[in-house]
């Protein structure tokens, strides 16, 4: 492990003198520079008159730092620093806390200072630190990490936690834990200190530990990081003493740091992946869904091998980019007629294989099912969806499969079924541009209303972007999907998915870790996000500037929670007592948020509100222009609900 060059007793004496002058000045304005000069007097007499001002300001003097006259050459926490770049991590997002005050501190004077380099991402609130991981990691294709305070930080983290569990996306999180009752400085360090932090979270994390030596830290990031990786992904929590993060190595110790294994996802049973391979090619109507079955752009390319040795249609559940938008074979908006006709139906990584066939499954039809979901599942939050009986379940990684699945519909094609297959592929291709059509007409409905439709929307982003290296950060469900009626998609980066769970507060900030991924292969990121949800985090946006993370973030603004308008508005309708009052409690007007106002504070360059739709595209225009020199921008759009 790297070392820092020893420093002198001259140079200890002068850091020791400035760290106490430091602190005294911190402390002067409540009075407390007095204690700390006090402490080093000889114990005196203390008055009742005293004895009050004590009593009165020890809230005030909670957490101060004070000098303890010591220097180190070694701690714990240069160590973990090691063993997490070790493990290919190569930033930690976190917003302040004393209880990993020893990390903090090694991260940005170790870590980012020697290599390989793992650097802060410095964040405004632990959901965003977490939702940045979490966008970073879907297109990274591995996890970066996450620190938070102990107790009120983690309570903070975890709603993002449990939208990455629910997406199924590996978190490397480290929360700060004060282990030792006795070295608790007082009121605030009690209230923050947990017995079994994790327990918190455990019920949505895939594993959990609380190292007590360094030795053991080294074991479990390593087995952390492993079981966050192993398919189906999520989140891992490390409860990480500050003792152990703080305190200097022994004479003599040199703790290991253990080799990270190779992994290999599990593939599916060769019986099982041959008698899906005969069910598929025997099939008139064969129909794959896929939800998350593309982990990366070889299970995208592995996909449409697949369709196209069988000619099959593919509905894509848009849990991340697993089929090309534009390729013929793409039937993702006939959804309900294919599911109705089909008599094999193949599920890849399907969380609602219930929601998809429903009650329109045609009689005798075979279900089929290729998921890790299967290996790993908790009982107490059902993010799992409605048991569906099927034909063969198959517990395994979809990705990891297809070669095997796609090598045995190949040997079992014949000749003449090869035929029947092209016959079928052309078909479908007919159908595809038809519905590309029916998209296309039903966007110009409306094209020049106020509040913009949607359709514009998405259509003036992507006239702006279509010729760049583009990639959407948000899932499109808020927006009628019309990135995938309209776009055209053919590479994985291009879509990340959604927020695994719809916890409000997860785009901005995992926009701004999916951006910061596409940072250095170039692209241009691009987030297209309710306002409800940037009112939930905004200060995203600040991380954003500061880090010069270049991101378009355009706020689909239609004012309000439309959602939760449409769901009151049919109570009301149902029971009968009119929609007019719908909007109480639901809109986000009265006033109006200006979220260009809002980011400018932050240092983000920003227009808005539009409202008229000729103003859009050369509003957005001057928005990719600050994207593409390396900096955030924000448009905020005066849109209809969806």
């Amino acid at each position: 492990m790297p070392r820092r060059t020893k420093q002198t007793k001259d140079e200890r004496a002068s850091l020791d003198r400035r760290g106490f002058l430091k602190a005294a000045a911190t402390l002067a304005g409540t009075g407390a520079v007095a204690h700390a000069v006090a402490a080093e007097a000889p114990a005196t007499a203390v008055s009742p008159e005293r004895h009050t001002v004590q009593i009165a300001s020890r809230e005030a003097e909670q957490g101060t730092p004070r000098p303890d006259g010591t220097t180190q050459s070694s701690c714990g926490s240069d160590f973990m620093v090691d063993v997490m770049r070790g493990l290919g991590i190569e930033y930690v997002a976190a917003i302040p806390g004393n209880t990993f005050k020893g990390l903090h501190e090694s991260v940005i004077n170790y870590g980012m200072t020697t290599t390989p380099s793992l650097e802060l991402i410095s964040c405004m609130h632990e959901e965003i630190s977490v939702a940045i991981s979490h966008g970073y990691a879907k297109i990274a294709g591995k996890p970066m990490a996450c620190m938070m305070h102990s107790t009120v930080g983690l309570q903070h983290g975890a709603m993002a936690i449990y939208n990455a569990w629910a997406d199924r996306v590996p978190v490397f999180a480290i929360v700060g834990a004060q282990l030792d009752a006795s070295k608790r400085g007082g009121y605030v360090d009690w209230a923050h200190s947990v017995f079994d932090g994790p327990a918190l979270v455990r019920d949505f994390t895939k594993w959990d530990d609380t190292p007590i030596s360094l030795r053991h830290f080294a074991e479990s990031a390593t087995r952390a990081h492993k079981f966050s990786m192993t398919p189906p992904y999520g989140p891992t929590v490390l409860a990480v003493d500050q003792e152990l993060q703080e305190d200097a190595l022994k004479a003599g110790e040199v703790p290991v740091i253990p080799k990270e294994p190779k992994l290999a996802p599990p593939r599916g049973d060769d019986g099982a992946v041959n008698e899906t391979a005969r069910l598929l090619v025997a099939a008139e109507n064969p129909l794959i869904v896929a939800d998350r079955a593309a982990r990366t752009a070889e299970g995208m390319r592995l996909l449409v091998e697949l369709a196209e040795a069988l000619q099959a249609p593919v509905i894509d559940i848009y849990g991340r980019m697993n089929f090309p938008w534009r390729h013929p074979l793409n039937q993702t908006r006939r959804q309900a007629l294919l599911v109705a006709e089909a008599d094999v139906i193949l599920g890849l990584e399907l969380t609602d294989f219930w929601g998809v066939t429903g009650n329109r499954l045609a009689a005798g039809a075979k279900r089929i099912s290729i998921s890790s979901g299967d290996l790993y599942m908790k009982s107490n939050y059902q993010d799992f969806d409605r048991f569906t009986p099927v034909d063969i379940a198959i517990a395994a990684d979809a990705q990891t499969t297809l070669p095997y699945l796609i090598e045995a519909v190949r040997k079992l094609t014949t000749a003449r079924q090869r035929a029947a297959f092209k016959t079928r592929g052309a078909q479908l291709a007919q159908d595809h541009q038809e519905t590309l059509e029916q998209s296309r007409a039903a966007a110009a409905v409306g094209w020049d209303l106020q509040p913009i439709t949607t359709a514009r929307l998405c259509a003036e982003v992507y006239e702006q972007i279509r010729n760049e290296d583009w990639a959407l950060c948000n899932g499109t469900i808020f927006q009628n999907n019309w990135p995938q009626q309209l776009w055209t998609a053919t590479h994985h980066h291009q879509y990340i998915g959604d927020a695994g769970a719809y916890g409000l507060g997860y785009l901005p900030g995992a926009s701004v870790g999916a951006a910061l991924a596409h940072r250095k292969h170039g692209r241009l990121a691009v987030a297209i996000g309710g306002d409800g949800d940037l009112m939930f985090s905004p200060g995203a946006l600040w991380t954003a500037a500061h880090h010069k993370i270049p991101l378009l973030y355009v706020v689909h603004n239609n004012r309000a929670y439309h959602q939760e308008v449409m769901y009151v508005q049919m109570m009301a309708a149902k029971r009968q007592r009119g929609i007019d009052r719908a909007h109480i409690g639901n809109t986000i007007t009265d006033p109006n948020v200006d979220f260009a106002k809002l980011a400018a504070g932050m240092g983000v360059y920003s227009e808005g509100p539009i409202t008229d739709p000729k103003d859009l595209g050369p509003a957005l225009q001057r928005a990719v222009a600050v994207v593409k020199r390396g900096e955030p921008a924000l448009v905020d759009v005066v849109s209809q609900g969806r």
